[in-house]
């Protein structure tokens, strides 16, 4: 059984084959293993196209990225209208605490994007912060901004 998260409820294509649950991504076109992560991950893309207005066509799931010469791959990066990456989403499963660390590994994968906009959750919290770059400052939100907010020109 999926655990309840700190998300609206929404309805997934869910299968099992030899014993493994899958669920099918809309952003991938395909079933992939279904892990508490991935369950996260399914709820958040959801959340993020139905209550705050991203399109699908502009989220990468799982997005290839190089730090540190090393290859790792982004959660969800929300990209704008343009085309530029504007928000990088960093999930964990619920049981994982939110901590410094997932926000520094978050802040690691936008060394080379520099998006305006880091976003972490375990389904359970959710926290989001707003980049200053020139500045090298941030800041927490209270919310989560919508596709609108991030492509009005000045970040909100």
């Amino acid at each position: 059984m999926v655990q309840s998260l700190n998300l609206p409820q929404y309805s997934f294509r869910i299968k099992t084959e030899r014993q493994r649950k899958y669920i099918f991504d809309n952003i991938r076109k395909r079933y992939v293993v279904l892990t508490p992560e991935e369950w996260v991950r399914q709820n958040l893309v959801t959340w993020l196209v139905k209550e705050k207005g991203y399109p699908l066509s502009l989220i990468a799931v799982e997005m290839p990225l190089r730090v540190n010469r090393m290859e790792r791959r982004a959660d969800i990066i929300l990209f704008s209208k343009q085309g530029t990456p504007a928000v990088i989403v960093e999930c964990k499963a619920p049981s994982i605490k939110i901590s410094q660390k997932v926000f520094d590994q978050a802040a690691r994968y936008n060394i080379d994007l520099k998006v305006e906009y880091l976003i972490v959750s375990n389904g359970m919290d959710h926290y989001c912060a707003r980049l200053d770059h020139k500045g090298g400052s941030w800041q927490f939100l209270s919310e989560v901004p919508g596709f609108d907010v991030i492509n009005c020109g000045n970040g909100g």
